[in-house]
């Protein structure tokens, strides 16, 4: 397993939707391995592929605990069946988005199929922070951020923000 880079806002490949997968294979089993590895190095509970600038509808979770036997999830071709009308907020964060949390509101309780690692279909009814973190990861694949889901106001501050941090991190050049 290797660690893969993060894409971090405001590269635009973060808004791309993300092509199906075609077969579950072992390159797509070792990219499934090297998102784990990226996402506990982190740390964070859930990484979609997009975010390592993979653009297929894959996305890995684990929310065990430091102490806890990790449980790691990969969804491959997730798709929502259904989600309540009873909401949920929860403070998200993102491993695209560094050290900014945000309130964000969303279906309590989600109905999602996959394919797991094996490419077996599934079918998992989430709820609490499982349902949250799948909605978060699966929106990832739509082009979708968590930011999109809370004011235009705090957005663009957001936005502008990282931007700003991308120039900086831009080396001088040189002229002459």
């Amino acid at each position: 397993m290797s660690i893969k880079p993060l894409i971090i806002l405001p590269d635009p490949i973060l808004r791309t939707v993300s092509k199906p997968v075609e077969r579950v294979d072992a390159p797509l089993q070792k990219l499934a391995d090297d998102m784990l590895a990226t996402m506990y190095d982190a740390p964070g509970i859930g990484l979609a592929a997009i975010q390592v600038g993979e653009p297929l509808r894959m996305l890995v979770i684990d929310l065990a605990k430091e102490d806890e036997t990790p449980a790691p999830l990969v969804f491959i071709n997730p798709q929502v069946l259904g989600s309540s009308d009873e909401r949920s907020v929860y403070e998200e964060g993102c491993l695209s988005i560094p050290d900014y949390y945000a309130e964000v509101e969303r279906p309590a309780t989600v109905r999602v199929s996959y394919l797991d690692r094996d490419g077996k279909t599934q079918e998992i009814e989430a709820d609490g922070l499982l349902a949250t973190c799948l909605q978060h990861e699966i929106d990832h694949l739509d082009g979708v951020l968590f930011i999109d889901h809370i004011s235009k106001l705090k957005r663009d501050m957001v936005v502008k923000k990282f931007k700003k941090l991308a120039r900086d991190r831009q080396p001088a050049r040189m002229v002459g």
